[in-house]
């Protein structure tokens, strides 16, 4: 299996809402999802996707070996932060 991995920035400006949004979906989909002050964990429980774990204010990589459907929902994710901020995003 060829990795893949997906890496993004971050500056989330409404913290509080994305924090309740992105536990929303984690409910929704079954994945398990914590947060503390400055990060969120969105974890799928595959053994061969890393959880993807994003910074109020920083940088981050995660990843998805392409495995379906987790590395969608990633990048679903992560191109929402846009609504709460701004987010850039780059795959390899």
């Amino acid at each position: 299996m060829v990795g893949h991995t997906i890496h993004y920035r971050t500056n989330v400006e409404r913290w509080d809402e994305f924090r309740e949004f992105v536990g929303r979906i984690a409910d929704g989909i079954g994945y398990e999802s914590e947060g503390n002050g400055e990060l969120v964990v969105l974890n799928p429980g595959h053994p061969l996707v890393e959880a993807l774990v994003i910074e109020k204010n920083g940088r981050g990589f995660a990843k998805t070996n392409l495995i379906e459907p987790h590395h969608s929902i990633y990048l679903l994710v992560l191109h929402s932060v846009a609504f709460f901020g701004s987010v850039e995003l780059w795959e390899d």
